[in-house]
């Protein structure tokens, strides 16, 4: 059984450098478990990790998509099973950093996700008349745990659910139940923490940088077809609030208030995700020396690394 370092916790506490870090000490390398660093031409809303920050340090699951495309996370759990074994077939450490949970606990758990791209195509042309709230409701009548768990604007998701039932006769939550959902690697989880207050300060100041480093010109750059608040590329946060924004329905100050905001829910919804989900040991960050943040995490993946 391989084994795989995994590096999460919110947005704004050091993934990154964390992660580089330790592939320069065990002969490692990384695979990004973001969702939305996939994407090409999205750098700067998405805190995608630069070639200066990359370190000479091989990263993979980078730049892999154009904005207009649709990533599944069953597609992202193919993607990084094969990253992961061919990183380790060259006698190198396989280091995951992200914060999208689902994806990294789909990556390396035995989930089975349906082939669903002709299942939602069908959900689609069969309900296109309803409306999300409509769609939501029909949902809820037939799989309650999956409407529970599933945003009503997020679309695809419900017509996904949907489509499971009326072609398997059964739930998505009930096909979920069945699946024994047990590690296939030797991981080990890294969880990065801090105060909440200084969290959302360092995420609050993120986006001010993001900003001035370019954020709306980067945007606005982009080509027409890849502007499109239907894409799952613009449904990322420091994107999706800016149509409000070139759209004059919104100030800049109330865009980047927006992206602070959602940031820092969003952070909060990581902690609870991860918390509850993967068995993660905690490390608290100390900002001011990153290197003590380090040599303590290193220490416990070293003894986890040695332990054959």
């Amino acid at each position: 059984m391989e084994k795989v370092i995994v590096i999460v916790g919110p947005t704004s506490v050091g993934k990154t450098k964390m992660g580089v870090e330790l592939a320069k000490k065990f002969n490692g390398e990384v695979i990004s478990g973001d969702s939305m660093q996939i994407y090409r031409k999205l750098d700067i809303g998405t805190a995608k990790v630069t070639q200066g920050e990359m370190d000479g340090i091989a990263h993979h699951l980078i730049d892999i998509k154009n904005p207009d495309e649709s990533y599944s996370v069953k597609e992202f759990q193919e993607d990084v099973r094969r990253q992961i074994n061919d990183i380790a077939s060259r006698n190198k450490l396989p280091i995951i950093v992200g914060g999208t949970g689902l994806y990294i606990k789909g990556a390396l758990y035995d989930y089975q996700f349906e082939e669903a791209e002709d299942h939602v195509e069908k959900a689609r042309e069969k309900y296109a008349h309803l409306t999300n709230e409509q769609l939501h409701g029909l949902l809820e009548k037939i799989d309650p745990a999956s409407a529970l768990a599933i945003h009503p604007n997020n679309r695809q998701r419900v017509f996904r659910a949907i489509e499971i039932f009326e072609t398997t006769g059964q739930t998505k939550s009930e096909s979920l139940k069945k699946q024994e959902h047990k590690m296939l690697y030797d991981a080990f989880f890294v969880g990065l923490t801090c105060p909440r207050e200084l969290l959302y300060q360092n995420i609050n100041e993120r986006v001010d940088r993001m900003v001035a480093m370019g954020l709306l010109e980067e945007m606005a750059g982009l080509p027409e077809n890849y502007k499109y608040p239907g894409l799952q590329s613009m449904k990322a946060i420091g994107y999706k609030e800016l149509f409000a924004y070139f759209s004059g329905n919104a100030s800049l100050e109330q865009t980047v208030e927006l992206i602070k905001k959602n940031s820092r829910n969003y952070a909060k919804r990581q902690y609870t995700w991860f918390n509850n989900q993967v068995p993660v040991t905690w490390f608290d960050v100390d900002f001011d020396d990153f290197e003590k943040t380090i040599d303590a995490v290193a220490n416990q993946v070293e003894a986890f690394v040695e332990d054959r």
